[in-house]
């Protein structure tokens, strides 16, 4: 059994979500078909990555920053080495899929952002997505979501048959660093001597950092709200915002952070809030869990179905509601620690292994015969 992974859309540290779900999937993929024969399909820029012991690459002559050029290589190039790998199945990791080719397809759709807020991606990106992914979903045989959101979101805005889809549910990734010392964090990102409220996440719009900010300066007695993730047209917009709400010196615009500073300030936070309109899963919430952080967060999308009963969930239209469930964890330490080990559990639930287990099961449906 011979199954092509499309990895074209990754380019190494500039994917974001979906590369964190390839790096963490594909190992565990190899290990739990030992059997089966796994390639990955990769362009210029990730051709040097390796991505398992047993699973080999073919690179797609392709530059993915290039959006014409990823295109053609997704719909062109990769039926095409596909065919002469002999691959029986392909499963394409990033929402959009070649749309013909002689093996089977399976693509995983991790949201659908570009209908439900068009302005989250750039117009171009956004035009392509229109195109692409309802391509995807229709010449698939079948498609994995990662929520049961998602699947909702597959059958109502797509009109995909809900049977077509298998919901395959996400998993943290596990700490690759030690996380830098929280005196040496704090004085190198000036972070002061106050509480930490961890926010992660791009500044983009359907983020709903503007409302948080809102929320930010109903309280009292203020944490520092530390917003890393990296820089968009929208976060001019967020620091003019603060500087009206007469917050500016209690929030930091950290931009992109390394790993071991990241790791670092889920260590030192106080609580963890992530108010989001919309995710098709959410890997955040689970991060922050894992790691032991308290979580409040938005009940909207698959916010709810992932943070379960380990969060406190507020209604992301409501700064007050959103300041208030910030408030209870900073000040009920029965609370935070409730918290802290109710979200470990619930976090231990996802686990890449049932991941791999899962894709393998779908792999199994369309091709009508067990992947071992």
């Amino acid at each position: 059994m011979h199954i092509g992974l499309n990895l074209l859309f990754l380019v190494p540290g500039e994917t974001g979500g979906m590369e964190v779900v390839a790096r963490a999937l594909l190992p565990e993929l190899a290990k739990a078909a030992p059997g089966a024969r796994f390639t990955a399909f990769v362009n210029r820029e990730a051709g040097g990555e390796i991505w398992g012991e047993t699973i080999g690459s073919v690179v797609i002559p392709v530059n993915a920053r290039n959006r014409a050029e990823w295109v053609r290589g997704e719909q062109q190039l990769l039926p095409r080495a596909a065919r002469r790998a002999g691959c029986d199945l392909v499963h394409s990791l990033g929402s959009t899929a070649p749309v013909w080719g002689s093996f089977r397809r399976v693509v995983t759709i991790h949201d659908l952002i570009y209908k439900r807020f068009p302005e989250a991606h750039g117009r171009l990106k956004a035009i392509g997505m229109r195109a692409l992914v309802p391509l995807a979903a229709r010449s698939s045989q079948r498609i994995i979501a990662g929520s049961g959101a998602t699947r909702d979101d597959l059958v109502e805005l797509l009109k995909v048959p809900a049977r077509k889809i298998d919901v395959v549910a996400q998993a943290p990734p596990p700490p690759r660093v030690q996380p830098t010392p929280e005196a040496e964090l704090r004085r190198r990102q000036r972070l002061g001597e106050r509480p930490l409220l961890l926010s992660a996440s791009a500044k983009r719009r359907h983020k709903n950092l503007m409302r948080l900010l809102d929320a930010h300066a109903l309280l009292s007695e203020r944490p520092l709200l530390v917003l890393p993730g990296y820089a968009t047209d929208h976060e001019a917009e967020l620091r003019a915002r603060a500087a009206q709400l007469g917050i500016a010196a209690d929030v930091r615009f950290l931009g992109w952070v390394s790993d071991a500073d990241m790791e670092g300030l889920y260590a030192a936070a106080a609580a963890f809030v992530f108010p989001s309109l919309y995710e098709g899963f959410g890997l955040p919430v689970l991060e922050a869990m894992q790691r032991g952080v308290p979580v409040a967060c938005s009940g909207r999308s698959a916010l709810a179905e992932v943070a379960g009963d380990a969060a406190l969930l507020f209604d992301a239209h409501d700064p007050k509601a959103i300041a208030d469930s910030v408030h209870a964890i900073l000040t009920d330490r029965r609370l935070a620690e409730g918290l802290r080990h109710d979200g470990r559990a619930q976090a231990a639930r996802f686990t890449w292994q049932a991941t791999a287990r899962g894709c393998l099961d779908t792999y199994a449906r369309t091709l009508r015969r067990p992947v071992a």
